[in-house]
């Protein structure tokens, strides 16, 4: 999954309707360019491609008062808003995800439901754990890893890498159980200026 492409349809989703260079500001400020591929010509050629799929509408606005081309404004249409929820809700579920696409998806996590980010994310849990219990399940007992050479080595990688995966996993489906973040449908916590 390309994680510019969620992050694209998410940043606009919550803009409403924006140009391209408000959505790249948008994910600068998220530090997205740092940690994803979201870059300036990677957000301009998604925009443009995804409006060709029909999963944006766009429209011409009037030039800048400084000249210049006029910009192109984007939406998402019905059917990109049906594709941006179901690419959040397949990269949270993904136990494997390359980490820039599941940053992304945690970046967008409020825009769910909890319960159904809850549910979600303890579906990926379980399959970590069902991941970690195949690795292991034809090891003969008493197994040491250390004496194995390389191939020792990967079957580490990959336990390590699926403790890692659900004890992370785990933590944020605890954070979101004590009702942190304001996820979709919630009212916003009341702030208090000057505390």
């Amino acid at each position: 999954m390309n994680p510019v492409r969620l992050l694209v349809l998410g940043a606009l989703r919550r803009r409403g309707r924006a140009h391209g260079y408000q959505l790249r500001a948008d994910l600068e400020s998220w530090g997205a360019h740092e940690w994803s591929t979201a870059t300036s010509g990677s957000v301009y050629h998604a925009l443009k491609s995804m409006a060709g799929q029909g999963l944006l509408s766009s429209y011409e606005t009037v030039p800048s008062e400084a000249g210049g081309p006029p910009r192109i404004e984007y939406e998402l249409t019905g059917e990109g808003e049906t594709v941006y929820f179901s690419l959040l809700r397949r990269a949270l579920a993904d136990r494997e995800p390359s980490l820039d696409v599941l940053g992304a998806a945690v970046g967008l996590i409020e825009d769910l439901p909890r319960e159904e980010a809850l549910r979600i994310l303890r579906e990926r849990a379980l399959a970590m754990d069902e991941w970690r219990a195949s690795i292991t399940e034809h090891l003969p007992t008493g197994t040491d890893l250390e004496t194995w050479g390389p191939v020792g080595e990967v079957l580490s990688l990959w336990l390590s890498t699926a403790d890692a995966g659900a004890r992370w996993t785990r933590r944020l489906i605890g954070r979101l159980e004590e009702g942190t973040f304001t996820m979709a449908g919630e009212d916003p916590a009341p702030t208090t200026e000057g505390k």
